[in-house]
């Protein structure tokens, strides 16, 4: 069941620049797993619940400093330069969209954007910290993503 869109407050915005192709960003940022935590350099678990080429479902558990955070995430597959992912959770709801473009043949920008709302368990963040955050996590991946790309060899020489 995917989460309704959320519409009110802020709209958030982070971008990251990958050096790599666009075809191969899509691929490996649209490729769930269980792993994705070491990633992030965060300590959830991650559980795939389905998978199909069009979308994919997941959730996410953290032990947080007040109990557990849990989040559902239904992510729509639009290759080959975007994705939405519709979420659901303990602490907050989100409607989120990704999209790719390629700024040559071995560069490819991601924009994010997204709304999010808290629910009654959530405490209340400012989009600075919120972006801010995400901005380092999208750094990471971005710096995982580019020693993949170098290793699988398809790099141009």
């Amino acid at each position: 069941m995917a989460a309704r869109r959320v519409t009110r407050g802020p709209e958030y915005h982070v971008t990251a620049t990958f050096r790599a192709p666009l075809r191969y960003v899509f691929a490996w940022c649209t490729d769930f797993q269980p792993g994705d935590d070491r990633l992030e350099k965060e300590s959830f678990t991650r559980k795939i619940i389905s998978r199909a080429p069009r979308r994919v479902v997941y959730e996410d558990l953290e032990e947080g400093p007040t109990g557990w955070v849990w989040a559902r995430h239904d992510v729509a597959l639009r290759p080959p330069t975007r994705w939405h992912s519709e979420s659901v959770g303990s602490h907050r709801v989100a409607s989120i969209d990704y999209l790719l473009t390629p700024l040559s043949e071995t560069r490819t920008r991601l924009d994010l954007r997204w709304r999010r709302a808290r629910t009654a368990l959530g405490r209340r963040v400012s989009k600075r910290a919120i972006e801010r955050a995400t901005t380092r996590s999208w750094q990471n991946f971005a710096r995982a993503l580019e020693k993949d790309y170098r290793k699988s060899g398809r790099r141009r020489k």
